[in-house]
């Protein structure tokens, strides 16, 4: 089932935004420097729209 691609990628991108996050002793990533260039973040960002619009471009699912 396709949906089960976006939604592993959702979790495996959180597991790796949390795993910085404790490795910088941050609860956020809103205090940390890195905030704006951070590819982690950015690829946690990118799981989440996606595992809300499903691979449909502009559309979410909100149920």
């Amino acid at each position: 089932m396709e949906e089960d691609i976006f939604v592993k990628n959702l979790q495996d991108q959180s597991k790796k935004l949390q795993e910085c996050q404790a490795s910088h002793t941050l609860h956020s990533c809103m205090p940390c420097a890195l905030f704006f260039e951070c590819e982690v973040r950015k690829a946690y960002v990118k799981a989440v729209y996606e595992s809300m619009n499903k691979g449909q471009e502009g559309n979410f699912d909100f149920n």
